[in-house]
């Protein structure tokens, strides 16, 4: 179905206002963003759609790249999604910041890109830091523990071929 009947049967579905119809609206125009995530408009008319629903952390996951956006939805999706690389995902962007259609949206994806590489990196240094060095004990521990597994491996092969050898002889 084109993308402009999709948005006249959701705008219909929306106007009648019940919650039946207000719900298929958010799944048509949820189908939309999904199949067009740079398109910033289907966005806008997803958050007003989670707006009549009274989902402030959705609307606000959905207006958070918007020329005008509701401060209080945003801090509402932003504490819903408390680290930066769980925004970026939430946002479900495709197509890095270059693919989006205005200069705020651009500036917004830049930072919370730039924030999320910084939440990354210091996650990586706080596992690097740690992360226990292996001491020689453990080291000779474990090659005895593998020696003697080795061992009982050829015991258990030597056996097997006596007994199936015995087998054969009897």
């Amino acid at each position: 179905m084109p993308v402009e009947v999709t948005l006249h049967r959701a705008a219909e579905e929306l106007t009648r206002g019940d919650l039946a119809n207000v719900l298929r609206a958010r799944q048509r125009l949820a189908g939309l963003v999904g199949s067009y995530p740079t398109r910033l408009d289907l966005r806008d008319k997803l958050a007003a759609v989670y707006r009549v629903l009274g989902n402030g952390v959705q609307a606000g996951r959905w207006s958070y790249l918007s020329e005008v956006r509701d401060a209080v939805e945003v801090i509402a999706f932003e504490h819903a999604y408390k680290t930066p690389v769980a925004r970026l995902t939430a946002l479900n962007w495709v197509g890095g910041e270059n693919a989006a259609e205005t200069e705020t949206a651009r500036t917004r994806l830049m930072a919370l890109h730039r924030a999320a590489t910084e939440q990354i990196q210091d996650e990586l240094t706080v596992a690097e830091q740690q992360q226990p060095g292996r001491s020689w004990v453990t080291c000779a521990l474990m090659a005895v523990g593998l020696a003697i597994t080795a061992l009982l491996i050829v015991m258990g092969a030597i056996t097997v071929v006596r007994f199936g050898y015995r087998m054969l002889v009897a």
